[in-house]
């Protein structure tokens, strides 16, 4: 269980964080921009709840509590030591993205194939979802960094990498099931 009594603490007035481990990093390290991406994905999530109802909005809500598991992940360096910590240590699972990926493929069933890209737009739900799909990129890429620096759950940049389709599928189900999807035609404004 968490308990957050005091809310600021002060020890990162330096420019310092302290990682799951205890550990202490520069604020701006790579695994930090990491996580604290995956905390924006889940932010712009919040935001496009607000236009998201019924199935949609409880999907939206379970990635949202996958983001904080996401950021639990990668907040802990080493997953080769996750046997030493004194707590056991929460780590994404390949469950997670297999969820992701069956509901990828009960969305996509009700949409037409696409003869183009989609611009982001159309229906004010598909348009934050389409944020939600770029910040989320950007995650997955500040992980796949991480990956090559240090060790990283293989999960969770897996997991990421499945999470930006989801959001591209979803926004094309939020516009009309992609009748409203808002079509790039290649040099129209020559």
């Amino acid at each position: 269980m968490v308990v957050l009594n005091r809310i600021y603490t002060r020890t990162g007035d330096k420019g310092d964080t302290a990682l799951g481990d205890g550990s202490r990093v520069n604020k701006d390290a790579l695994r930090v921009e990491a996580y604290g991406t995956v905390d924006e994905t889940n932010a712009t999530i919040g935001l496009a709840r607000l236009h998201a109802e019924d199935e949609m909005d409880a999907a939206l809500g379970r990635i949202q509590n996958d983001l904080f598991d996401l950021g639990a992940d990668l907040c802990r360096p080493d997953p080769d030591r996750d046997s030493e910590a004194k707590y056991p240590v929460l780590r994404m699972t390949a469950g997670q993205t297999e969820r992701l990926e069956r509901e990828i493929d009960a969305m996509n069933e009700a949409l037409e194939p696409l003869r183009s890209f989609v611009l982001p737009g159309g229906s004010a739900l598909a348009a934050h979802l389409h944020l939600c799909r770029t910040v989320s990129r950007r995650a997955e890429r500040l992980a796949v960094a991480l990956g090559r620096a240090e060790a990283v759950n293989a999960h969770a940049a897996r997991y990421l990498n499945r999470l930006s389709d989801w959001f591209f599928v979803a926004a094309r189900i939020a516009n009309d099931s992609g009748r409203a999807d808002v079509l790039w035609q290649p040099g129209a404004n020559r």
